[in-house]
């Protein structure tokens, strides 16, 4: 420290010096081995979570994976469930953007929602399931929440089913189609169900196993829990039609099963959010008390908002407070409260006339395309000469489409033509478009024809 004159440092002093330096230096890493090293006696901390083992890969982000690791020029993804315009872009809606413009404009604040939600949306959401003029709403029977989007609004409702069933239903068990949803199975089995399932999908008309599907709902144990897809079933793209719904109604009814369902796409599947939403509509008017979860981030584009809805109908006005009290016990030390922005989103197009009306001109535009999408690749499966029946194709609705190939050639789709989906066939539609269509039909032709 401090300064010195190097002429006046003998030969002798800076040896010396130096080897001081260096038996400190020394001594200095010797201390902090022995800090770092267990000493004799001592033992180290366990490790809590060295039994974990690895966990299975999501078989949908394994698309992703595979799609973004490939190098073909023409490489397609039809895994993921988000909707594409027509240059393979993420879609904002219009009237979302507008709808965002007044809400900054406005200046609003971040307080916490209720509980329960912001209640503006709370009432719209209501509102597009039952419709404005709904006896239900208007007698005041209906308890809702704003969740996180549609697998909150699922886990939200199992929960409360698991705490409320009436003894009768002590087995636990919820009927699924087979096949559904992948999210369904352990969600009701993280909370506590037993899922089981009732027939759905025919592989070999690649439609709905009609008489398996009434058959089993019939077969289950009176009281049972019925979950159903609204519309646009997630993965096959099949759906009842009016008559087969009635029929289903109808069995539930007379075994008194709770019903269900599971809305997503209420809009998004054939563009006329009525249309889409008429089974839920149909077994209130006979009298079911029905569950409903419900998302926004389809139809309206809110995918990473999370943004949805649970609604229970009850019988009462008196009933309705007790349950939703307990709703909110049940989801305050689960979450406290759901983000609002998605919900003022909501709210400020469904309040608003004119974008209400742009709303809907937008997300029959989505439906639209998709519904091209399909009719584009049938037709493009035909001129090249195709000899398979791929009307099921156009039969589908939704997002989803049930292909019927098998996993060899979607393996060989991928090795071969970089054109990714899930192992089951279940062709995401929005990865579809104008310029790769005729690129998907051609490979789907190699691989399925003499078979």
């Amino acid at each position: 420290r401090g300064s010195l004159d190097p002429s006046s440092v003998s030969p002798q002093q800076t040896v010396l010096t130096n080897n001081m330096l260096a038996s400190r230096f020394a001594a200095r890493v010797i201390s902090r081995k022995a800090r770092a090293a267990p000493q004799k006696g001592q033992v180290r901390a366990k490790s809590w979570f060295s039994h974990v083992q690895m966990g299975p890969p999501d078989p949908i982000l394994g698309v992703s994976v595979a799609f973004n690791k490939s190098t073909h020029p023409k490489k397609v993804n039809l895994g993921v469930g988000a909707y594409r315009d027509d240059q393979g872009k993420p879609y904002v809606l219009n009237c979302v953007r507008k709808a965002e413009e007044r809400i900054f404009n406005g200046k609003m604040n971040h307080e916490y929602a209720g509980i329960t939600g912001v209640p503006e949306f709370v009432k719209a959401s209501a509102e597009l399931v039952f419709g404005e003029n709904s006896p239900l709403l208007k007698e005041n029977r209906v308890v809702s929440a704003q969740v996180l989007s549609g697998t909150g609004a699922l886990r939200v409702a199992a929960d409360f089913l698991r705490r409320f069933l009436p003894q009768h239903n002590s087995n636990l068990e919820v009927f699924c189609p087979q096949p559904t949803w992948g999210n369904h199975i352990p969600i009701f089995t993280d909370a506590g169900f037993q899922v089981k399932y009732y027939r759905y999908y025919d592989a070999k008309t690649i439609g709905l196993d009609e008489k398996g599907f009434l058959g089993d709902i019939e077969a289950a144990p009176a009281g049972s829990v019925m979950l159903f897809h609204a519309c646009a079933h997630n993965p096959t793209g099949v759906d009842p039609t009016q008559e087969q719904w009635k029929k289903a109604s109808e069995i539930c009814k007379r075994k008194g099963h709770y019903v269900f369902f599971d809305t997503a796409y209420q809009g998004f599947a054939s563009g006329d959010p009525e249309r889409d939403i008429w089974a839920v509509r149909h077994f209130i008017e006979q009298g079911h008390q029905v569950m409903i979860s419900q998302s926004f981030a389809k139809n309206f584009g809110l995918y990473g908002e999370r943004i949805g809805a649970v609604h229970i109908v009850v019988g009462n006005a008196a009933e309705k407070e007790a349950v939703d009290s307990q709703l909110k016990i049940l989801i305050r030390p689960m979450y406290s409260n759901p983000p609002v922005h998605g919900a003022r989103i909501i709210s400020t197009i469904w309040n608003d006339a004119e974008l209400r009306a742009e709303w809907r001109r937008e997300v029959k535009l989505m439906a639209d395309r998709i519904i091209t999408m399909r009719e584009q690749l049938v037709k493009a499966l035909k001129e090249l000469g195709s000899t398979r029946d791929w009307s099921h194709i156009t039969k589908q609705i939704g997002m989803f489409c049930f292909s019927g190939l098998t996993p060899d050639q979607v393996d060989t789709l991928a090795e071969k033509y970089a054109i990714y989906m899930t192992r089951n066939g279940r062709i995401s539609m929005a990865g579809l478009s104008s310029a790769n269509v005729k690129y998907l039909a051609e490979a789907m032709h190699e691989v399925t024809k003499g078979k």
